[in-house]
Order: C-alpha cells, then structure tokens, then sequence
C-alpha cells in the first residue's frame, strides 16, 4: 500500500477536477463509484464529493438492494440504470423502503456528465466496465461493521448479523479493492486520497482537505 505524503491545500475539489476531466465511461456519464465495507463512511464521502461535482446525483445502492437481494441485484441495476444511461436516456429506478420492506416508485436518475454511485458492491466486476473510476473506503471490515452497528442501534442487530455473513461472502466472490483507482482514507474530519491497487490515477495523487482548518488530517 502506498504511504503518502500529505500536501496542505491540497482538497477533495482537487479530486473532484480529476474527475470531471474523465472520459464518460457510460454513454455520456462518467460514473464514479464508491464501494467498502458497510459503515465505512461511504455515503457521507460521495456526498461531499458529489457537492464539489457540481450537486452531482447520487445513487445509492442501498436503494437498488433488498432484504431478498443484498447483493444479486446487478440484473435489476443494469435494466434500470445502465442500460438507460448508457444509451444517454434517463435511467428510472424504484427505491427500496427497508422499513415498508417494498419497492416504491420510479425516481428518475438523468445522464448527468458526473453520477457518483455509492455503497458495498459497487466496484463489482459486472459494474466495473462502466465506471471511470472506483474508489474503496480504506477502513477494515471489523471497524466499519463496528461503526454500522453503532449507528443502527440494536434493533438492527439480526439484520448486521445476516448482513455481515453476505458482505463476507460477496467480496470473497467478487472483491472490488484489488480493483480500486484510489483509496479514501478519512483522517480527523478530512480525507486523504491516494493511488488504489489499480493505480489508473497515476503515484503523484494524494489529496486532503488542507484548504479547511476544521478538516485538515
């Protein structure tokens, strides 16, 4: 892994520019994914991210998973949202209510020129042909399902108990850092950016909300 040298001022607009100057890699949409373990912070990152992407949209896996399908979802992902964006047409999805446990209706997801795609799973290979970059929550499983578990409480304490055998067996058949462009790590209340397995983003990036006092790592 690498070790890298933070460099003040450096931000995650930094990251945001690289981004944006990506070749589209679904249809005309630039499709960044954000994948980890569940709890490692990942829908708090692709929100700030995706404030610096212009408010780009935001789709959350969470919304595309069920209590029957954690995780063999990519059929019902590709028909949805792929195959539509893909072919520069609006994608229209339907939510999942974990709470009403059903789907809702369609929300409709436009080919914006960025559209961060976030939650566990989605650097999965059947995804990866059509992201510009996957990034991975650098944060290990034990301590993001700690993190997950404290935030849900205890009566979702069936659920991360079934959660956490489905997480283990899904990334044991389809990992996703091996594939990662970058690794996200928070420190304090910033994030410090650095060159994944894949390494497409070249051994010069290492970003940190330095701009920010409050976020500084």
């Amino acid at each position: 892994m690498p070790t890298p040298a933070a460099h003040s001022g450096k931000t995650i607009h930094d990251l945001a520019t690289r981004l944006r100057r990506l070749p589209p890699s679904c249809g005309p949409v630039r499709l960044i994914g954000v994948d980890g373990h569940a709890g490692s912070g990942k829908s708090t990152f692709a929100g700030q991210l995706a404030r610096e992407l212009d408010d780009a949209p935001v789709l959350h896996l969470d919304d595309i998973a069920s209590h029957d399908e954690l995780f063999e979802w990519t059929e019902r992902l590709r028909a949805q949202v792929i195959s539509p964006l893909a072919h520069g047409r609006t994608a229209h999805y339907t939510p999942y209510d974990w709470r009403a446990r059903h789907f809702g209706p369609p929300l409709a997801l436009p080919p914006a020129p960025v559209i961060v795609v976030e939650g566990v799973g989605a650097g999965r290979r059947a995804l990866r042909p059509y992201l510009a970059r996957l990034l991975w929550m650098e944060l290990a499983h034990e301590e993001s399902w700690t993190r997950g578990r404290s935030r849900d409480g205890e009566e979702q304490r069936e659920f991360w108990d079934g959660w956490v055998r489905a997480e283990l067996r899904h990334f044991a058949d389809d990992p996703s850092r091996p594939f990662a462009d970058l690794l996200v790590r928070q420190c304090g209340k910033g994030y410090e950016v650095v060159p994944g397995p894949a390494g497409t983003a070249g051994p010069d990036l290492s970003i940190t909300d330095g701009d920010d006092p409050s976020a500084v790592c």
